[in-house]
């Protein structure tokens, strides 16, 4: 074990000891938030502390076989100290019709219900903020929120170019058509953070609204479009009657847009794995391509092919997630090594 490596899972093992003789202290054991927070931590060092007293164990035993043991505990240690922590963040989906006029929008209408079936499987749920439909019912743009258990965890993969090959109804000699859409993915920000951002370089105006809504379509200025002016970050929400609900909605996104900006910055910056695989939304960043011909889905990032479309458009993408999400992983190790222990 490298000497970086030991230092810091040794340290991780002295505090696994101080806090289960904290947790032994009576104050702590009449304080029932107090004494929660450390049992919860405990259990987090608990297997760690594991894997480094056996790795301790196996190293005063000197033959080939506690050999091979070792270097599959040193493995687990490994993946433990790079092991992502699992964020319980909601997030905002935002896609947007790219190339391919009216069929893109269809394309980008599909995509939205791909995403809300996989919400409804997850147990998740997902609210509607900003609709712009195209005269074929289509959508040229949709933003919602989907809400629930490790959502960005999940869905953080799905950023970027996503492309379709189909023969649209319109095709009168069986022609297949390329369209793209884009959809960047949004962590939700929590409202404390909200202070980061200078209110005053913020813009809101307020309009009647154009979509459905009955009675109050046309007749009152509930719908809100608010500007970011240093980055020229626009958000639209019209869909609540309530001005004051449009607008905080319409923060929740521009804040999450600007949020965004700055972890794509932070992502070039620190490695291409999270560049490669997260995605940056742009519509050349091509990410996946949808064949319905062939009911065929291509994800470019770990050149994988699959021939069952019609399932996975239909909310079953988990196949195509944890695929994705074990690459990422590997990368994380392979850099890990790289440039921490070598």
């Amino acid at each position: 074990m490298k000497i970086l490596y030991y230092k810091k899972i040794k340290k991780i093992s002295k505090i696994y000891f101080k806090i289960k003789k904290i947790l032994n202290f009576e104050k702590v054991i009449k304080n029932n938030i107090i004494y929660k927070k450390i049992t919860n931590e405990y259990k987090k060092l608990n297997d760690i502390n594991f894997l480094f007293l056996n790795w301790i164990q196996n190293r005063k035993k000197k033959n080939i076989l506690y050999n091979i043991k070792i270097k599959e505990i040193e493995k687990k240690i490994l993946i433990y100290l790079i092991k992502e922590k699992k964020k319980n963040n909601n997030c905002f989906i935002e896609i947007k019709a790219g190339t391919g006029g009216n069929e893109a929008s269809l394309f980008t209408k599909k995509l939205f219900k791909m995403y809300y079936y996989y919400s409804e499987i997850k147990n998740w749920k997902t609210k509607i903020i900003y609709i712009n439909q195209s005269e074929y019912k289509g959508y040229k743009e949709i933003i919602f929120t989907i809400n629930g258990k490790n959502v960005y965890n999940n869905l953080k993969f799905e950023s970027g170019g996503h492309r379709v090959q189909r023969i649209p109804k319109t095709e009168t000699q069986g022609r297949i058509h390329t369209s793209t859409c884009t959809i960047a993915i949004l962590p939700k920000i929590k409202k404390k953070h909200y202070k980061n951002i200078d209110l005053s370089n913020i813009k809101i105006d307020t309009f009647k609204s154009s979509g459905a809504g009955g009675q109050h379509v046309n007749t009152t200025d509930s719908a809100v479009r608010i500007t970011h002016i240093p980055t020229n970050i626009v958000v639209e929400c019209q869909n609540e009657r309530s001005q004051h609900k449009n607008k905080s909605k319409a923060l929740e996104v521009l804040f999450a847009r600007i949020k965004k900006i700055e972890l794509l910055k932070q992502n070039k910056k620190n490695s291409l794995i999270k560049k490669n695989l997260l995605g940056s939304g742009d519509r050349t960043d091509r990410k996946r391509t949808y064949n319905f011909q062939k009911n065929r889905i291509t994800d470019h990032r770990i050149n994988l092919t699959l021939y069952c479309l019609e399932e996975i458009i239909n909310g079953n993408i988990d196949i195509l997630i944890s695929l994705l999400k074990k690459k990422y992983n590997l990368n994380k190790l392979y850099f890990f090594l790289k440039n921490i222990l070598f």
